[in-house]
């Protein structure tokens, strides 16, 4: 697995900001194109093992060797463990974010075997077992990294009113990097 290049992330961060002095860019006014510092090894070890997972390898790398969110896509990437008061303001933290760290809810098997395009509404409860979420869209679109099962790894986008729950990205990585990317 290719490590990630921090200071190239954090250096495109920075020209993203400067290029966006009044965070017009959707989800500017929450993450501030502010990312807070790598987590601890044995942190991340302690939140797969109190969990029953291991992190796909991507996310685990960046989080472990760049930053623990919040510039990102969306509102910004959701933290693994406790929001940073480094980064200021709290972060978007909700009922999502509290529900996925709820003993075995991780580690159970994610449910889908393919997309589910379309209007879901109600009966999206229970299909994001087995994902942890990595964004917030707004209006209830939540971004969501598989944990387990075949699809493992891929980025999904859970949309219950109009999308569905579809892939966005084939991995953390990829999904990250088309973020950094665009102009």
């Amino acid at each position: 697995m290719e490590r990630w290049d921090e200071g190239g992330v954090r250096a495109r961060i920075r020209e993203l900001a400067a290029r966006d002095p009044d965070r017009s860019r959707f989800g500017a006014d929450a993450h501030r194109y502010e990312l807070s510092p790598a987590l601890p090894e044995a942190e991340v070890g302690a939140f797969e093992a109190a969990h029953g997972i291991d992190l796909p390898a991507e996310y685990r790398s960046f989080v472990t060797g760049v930053g623990d969110g919040p510039a990102g896509p969306g509102h910004g990437l959701m933290p693994l463990t406790v929001p940073r008061a480094e980064v200021g303001e709290e972060w978007a933290v909700d009922d999502e974010w509290e529900e996925d760290r709820l003993p075995g809810r991780l580690a159970e098997p994610f449910p889908l075997a393919e997309p589910l395009p379309g209007r879901i509404g109600p009966s999206a409860l229970g299909l994001t077992r087995g994902t942890l979420m990595l964004a917030e869209e707004g209006c209830g679109i939540y971004v969501r990294l598989i944990l387990n099962g075949p699809r493992r790894g891929e980025v999904w986008q859970i949309d219950p009113e109009w999308g569905g729950f579809v892939p966005v990205g084939p991995d953390f990585r990829t999904w990250y990097t088309q973020w950094l990317r665009r102009p």
